[in-house]
């Protein structure tokens, strides 16, 4: 597999050394101690260092300008992006979402005095109906991803809201194998490869935690899709386009971005993962602003489906053209994996014996009757099934007492035609004496 610059992230140095979801799961992890031997406390957004942290482990946040005068670059796809989550949507025109809705939306962002209202009663009006709940999730800490750095002891991302791939359209070889990059949770039923996230905060929070927070859960996702792009290839994958999402809602304000991973600056160093803006929405200001703002933010999470489903179908098919090794060794090959190469392996000679034994009827009855025209020329040499059928023993069993009854017709035809011979020299004989015997004698 694809393996990542040296780093202290034990999945970065390489996807071959990733352990299965079983082996984390029973892993323990040590976390920095203090100098009186207790545990350190576990550095979250809600730290004012955790900007500086993220930015150190080459996770930029937006609008940032590195040291040399640059900004992080947009992705190499960032038009197409913007044209398509431009693109009208039914379900919010005129005749579908009313003024009426949209002044209930007013009252409902304007009473919501906590975080949880938000969550409940807003967001859910600006995404719109779910096509499919088990695709979606939230508040769920991702304790089952290796994490940014094994240096600092940091919380796990819990986005508010994600969505991401039921797991069972990911072949379970790949999960096992990389679980530990694309699998968020140790409840497996959870959606996966979460690359579409979004943060929500009362009236009272924090936009700056708010910030940190979309900037460290949209990392998640980016890494989980590169690992997908990275699947089965020699080297990590960077095309240079943003396939995770991140969105913030505040007081009224949707912000908008995209997240694409970038080659470390120097050999051996730490890829990038870049943030980039891309809108920001005034949800309460009008009509038209609330229609933009909530279009764009559904064709986001359907553009983040579609990237989705997409790199989990190309992952399944490198998988599937993978060699069968029934007895492979590899690191981090589960019991099932295993288990399923070896029905595979077991089902591929299978096919083969029968392809062996496929010798049809007719080119056997004409190896037999060659045989029976020239017995003194040696059997030809012909890919005779390994177990002839019944029909084939019972057609010949049948010629073969033919041949017998014939020649035993044949010796009895013989006997009879010599018998008649003599009997008809006897008779001749016999007559011949007769004649004699009726001649006067000689006086």
């Amino acid at each position: 597999r694809a393996t990542y610059p040296a780093s202290n992230n034990p999945m970065d140095r390489s996807w071959a050394s990733s352990t299965s979801r079983s082996q984390s799961r029973h892993s323990t992890k040590t976390k920095p101690t203090t100098e009186g031997g207790g545990s350190s406390k576990s550095l979250s957004p809600y730290d004012r260092s955790f900007e500086q942290l993220l930015i150190d482990f080459q996770v930029v946040p937006p609008h940032y300008r590195f040291p040399d005068g640059n900004v992080a670059p947009k992705p190499g796809n960032w038009d197409s992006i913007n044209e398509r989550l431009a693109q009208p949507r039914p379900s919010l025109s005129p005749s579908k979402f009313s003024k009426e809705q949209f002044e209930e939306f007013v009252e409902l962002d304007a009473n919501a005095a906590k975080e949880s209202d938000v969550k409940k009663e807003v967001i859910p009006i600006i995404r719109g109906k779910i096509k499919d709940s088990k695709t979606t999730s939230g508040e769920i800490p991702f304790t089952n991803l290796a994490p940014l750095t094994e240096d600092e002891n940091l919380v796990p991302g819990n986005p508010d809201f994600y969505h991401g791939a039921r797991p069972e359209q990911l072949d379970r070889r790949i999960r096992d194998e990389i679980g530990r990059l694309v699998v968020p949770s140790t409840q497996h039923d959870l959606p996966i490869v979460p690359n579409h996230v979004t943060a929500a905060k009362g009236p009272d929070g924090s936009a700056a935690v708010a910030k940190r927070q979309a900037t460290y859960d949209i990392f998640w996702g980016g890494r989980a899709f590169n690992a997908l792009q990275s699947y089965g290839q020699a080297e990590p994958q960077f095309d240079g386009n943003a396939y995770a999402f991140s969105s913030i809602y505040h007081s009224g304000q949707l912000k908008m971005y995209t997240s694409h991973p970038a080659p470390p600056a120097n050999p051996g160093g730490r890829p990038y993962y870049h943030m980039n803006p891309l809108g920001s929405f005034a949800m309460g200001g009008s009509e038209e602003t609330f229609r933009t703002g909530a279009t764009w933010y559904r064709n986001s999470i359907d553009l983040a489906k579609e990237m989705r489903d997409k790199a989990i179908r190309d992952a399944n098919e490198v998988v599937n053209r993978a060699p069968i090794t029934p007895f492979a060794s590899n690191t981090g090959a589960s019991f099932a994996s295993t288990r399923s190469q070896l029905e595979l392996g077991t089902l591929t000679m299978e096919s083969q014996v029968v392809e062996a034994q496929s010798v049809t009827s007719e080119e056997f009855q004409t190896a037999e009757s060659s045989q029976d025209e020239k017995d003194d020329v040696s059997r030809p040499s012909l890919p005779l099934p390994a177990k002839r059928s019944s029909r084939s023993r019972r057609q010949r069993d049948s010629r073969t007492k033919r041949r017998n009854r014939e020649d035993s017709e044949g010796i009895k035809s013989t006997s009879l035609s010599s018998q008649e011979t003599s009997q008809r020299a006897s008779s001749s004989a016999a007559k011949k004496g007769k004649g004699r015997s009726k001649k006067k004698p000689v006086r």
